[in-house]
């Protein structure tokens, strides 16, 4: 496998050096700001990721007033109260896009929000307590706790939550393969996910660097090299 330093030394070569590249990067996850973060935070960016999933994503963020709006702040507690007749208007409620599939999603995951504070002292302080040295096992508890939460969309959660993960890019993806990690194009099998959680972590003890940063300097390594101001929209989530 080919080591992180020459990852690193590509993708500064691309950006035209060490501190353009640096400037690329997202700030540094904080586990503390994490532990701290509000259920309703919580909820609320679960949903965001479920309705984005497949969606326009600027379609999401123009409504998400609305969103606010109708599902009451995400307050799991308030939520998780309403009866049926209250999630069955939201269907027809023009303030948030309207799919039913994913609006009893969100129901699903206010009682998956509120018994894991529960029983943990805050859903933030659940997520900074697990290692990310496990994402895939996190991945795994999302997947099947959670509602809609499995694949990308758990990734793109754990990213915006602001929890220390990688997200499995296309270019991502391409540099791990690229790399000389043998996984699919598409790695979804636990074989690939466990390879591929293996070589984050040898790239982790290797660089000193968080997970969030070897993941976008492995995605800044290949793919299309785009111009910075392309770039920036995808700090938040999702890379190239």
């Amino acid at each position: 496998m080919t080591r992180f330093s020459a990852v690193l030394a590509r993708a500064e070569q691309r950006k035209g050096g060490p501190e353009n590249l640096a400037k690329l990067l997202p700030p540094k996850p904080s586990m503390q700001a994490l532990a701290a973060l509000a259920d309703d935070r919580i909820l609320a960016e679960m949903t965001r990721r479920v309705f984005s999933a497949g969606f326009v994503w600027s379609v999401i963020e123009a409504k998400w007033p609305g969103f606010e709006a109708a599902f009451l702040g995400f307050d799991p507690a308030a939520l998780a109260f309403q009866p049926d007749e209250f999630w069955e208007g939201l269907a027809s409620d023009t303030r948030i896009i309207r799919y039913g599939a994913k609006i009893m999603a969100a129901r699903h995951n206010a009682l998956f929000v509120q018994d894991v504070s529960r029983e943990h002292g805050g859903f933030g302080r659940f997520l900074a307590g697990w290692p990310s040295s496990d994402q895939i096992g996190l991945q795994a508890f999302l997947a099947k706790r959670g509602s809609r939460l499995g694949g990308a969309t758990g990734q793109m959660f754990l990213r915006f939550i602001g929890w220390d993960g990688f997200v499995l890019s296309r270019d991502v993806v391409a540099c791990l393969r690229e790399s000389g990690l043998d996984i699919a194009e598409d790695p979804k099998s636990k074989g690939d996910l466990a390879k591929v959680q293996a070589q984050f972590n040898a790239w982790a003890e290797e660089s000193g660097l968080p997970y969030r940063h070897l993941s976008v300097i492995c995605a800044l390594s290949t793919g299309t090299n785009y111009e910075p101001e392309q770039l920036m929209r995808y700090m938040g989530g999702e890379e190239t």
